[in-house]
């Protein structure tokens, strides 16, 4: 079920880093990493939990930077299961120094 503004608002509060235009039908976030390898190994971690939870993120590497977007692409809005992969995946980000 799609999300309304609220909500989607309501939902960032609780997330880190992820930032919504009202305009488009996603949260994207960009994690930055040591290293290509380091960016790697995140992207694999995501794609596990991505496959465990049967919702997959768009994702874009570019050398230490991992770009993420959320979107169910079937209702074409965000839901509830864009929230639940994107607490996943800060779960998974490595803490900053």
């Amino acid at each position: 079920m799609k999300l309304s503004d609220d909500q989607i608002r309501e939902g960032l509060e609780r997330l880190t880093d992820w930032e919504w235009d009202p305009e488009a039908p996603d949260i994207h976030r960009t994690v930055r990493l040591p290293d290509f390898l380091a960016a790697m190994a995140l992207v694999n971690e995501i794609a596990q939990a991505a496959e465990q939870a049967g919702h997959h993120p768009d994702i874009d590497i570019r050398y230490n930077r991992v770009r993420l977007s959320l979107c169910t692409h079937a209702v074409g809005a965000l839901t509830e299961n864009d929230m639940a992969l994107a607490a996943r995946i800060d779960e998974l980000v490595p803490s900053r120094p």
